[in-house]
């Protein structure tokens, strides 16, 4: 059964359908058809109901989060979209479950999966291709950018968390402890033996720097940690968050940090930036004392990246893009390495 992780995409793919469909009938959806939509950590279906409605089926990576911390994640999306803060909608099954957990015989392991609304919009970009050709004025977009992360963030830091909520965190422990959240980045197989010196002497001075900050919560709190391109839908009323599968507690820069993460390096980095943090001043406070650490902040997600592919080897993704990824990222390091502390 583990030949799974052996097959090429398109057949795994295939076979997660296969589990999606028999998942449906928890929600009593007669599937027309299921379309591909993303197969990294989780598969992500958009599905057409014979009545033509049309829903957003997730089946999740094994193992990857609890039953706990799905329903926290949730919660928490519930929470933010009471709050003004549009997040897509998750539809219980007919027993009245958030998600449900469902096995077929060609899937290795039992999979948590749940359904949600279909939002019609574009997406912001992508990792690999930058911002969407429908995207005219990416200094508009950034403004409304910043000013959902802000209004995620002045959610986060005021809200009492219910009873048995439980994520992940993306503290100094998950980001450069001894067991970081998505790995021990500094065994990558593909890091040459300079290319680790660089990587672990970013992560001791990252854990300097990061203790340094502190966790107020004028900066830490839940976090989205996950603010790319493709995560942003553009509608017609603004800017829609959705894929809050790596939410947890973290810092509020960590958030910029990723949404401006791709655009380092290019022209219009500086512009993107500035927009954003403009359309975040414009509804909370963002220090310049908290914009110095960008470049810390920077680095501790390119150390994510390097984790990712680290663990995850038994993607098509991961092994496609730690070939293009990281000679960039550790760059991104040694860059860090040679500022002065924060």
């Amino acid at each position: 059964m583990n030949d799974f992780y052996r097959l090429a995409p398109p057949e795994q793919g295939a076979r997660l359908e296969r589990l999606a469909v028999a998942a449906l009938r928890h929600w009593k959806i007669q599937p027309a058809g299921l379309s591909l939509l993303k197969l990294r950590e989780n598969a992500v279906f958009q599905v057409r109901a014979v009545d033509d409605a049309r829903y957003v089926i997730r089946v999740h990576r094994a193992g990857y989060h609890t039953d706990a911390e799905l329903q926290s994640e949730m919660w928490w999306m519930a929470a933010l979209d009471a709050a003004s803060v549009r997040t897509p909608v998750f539809l219980p099954a007919c027993d009245g479950s958030p998600f449900k957990t469902v096995s077929v015989p060609d899937v290795p392991e039992p999979r948590q999966v749940d359904l949600c609304e279909w939002i019609d919009g574009h997406t912001l970009g992508t990792v690999a291709g930058g911002l969407s050709d429908a995207v005219t004025d990416a200094a508009a977009v950034h403004r409304l950018v910043g000013e959902t992360m802000a209004r995620v963030h002045t959610q986060a830091v005021s809200w009492d968390v219910p009873a048995g909520f439980t994520r992940h965190a993306w503290d100094t422990e998950g980001l450069v402890g001894e067991q970081p959240f998505w790995g021990r980045f500094w065994e990558l197989e593909r890091l040459s033996d300079e290319q680790r010196r660089v990587t672990l002497e970013a992560r001791a001075k990252l854990r300097e720097d990061l203790n340094r900050f502190g966790r107020g919560s004028d900066r830490y709190s839940l976090i989205h940690a996950d603010f790319l391109p493709e995560n942003l839908l553009v509608v017609p009323e603004g800017v829609r968050l959705i894929d809050f599968d790596d939410c947890g507690f973290g810092w509020h820069m960590f958030d910029v940090a990723t949404a401006v993460f791709f655009q380092a390096g290019e022209a219009a980095f500086d512009t993107v930036l500035e927009a954003l943090v403009d359309g975040y001043r414009s509804v909370r406070p963002l220090p310049d004392a908290h914009l110095a650490l960008l470049p810390a902040f920077l680095a501790a997600r390119a150390t994510t990246y390097l984790g990712w592919v680290h663990t995850r080897w038994e993607t098509e993704t991961a092994r496609q893009l730690s070939a293009v990824l990281v000679g960039p990222l550790v760059a991104l390091l040694a860059q860090y390495v040679l500022q002065p502390a924060a």
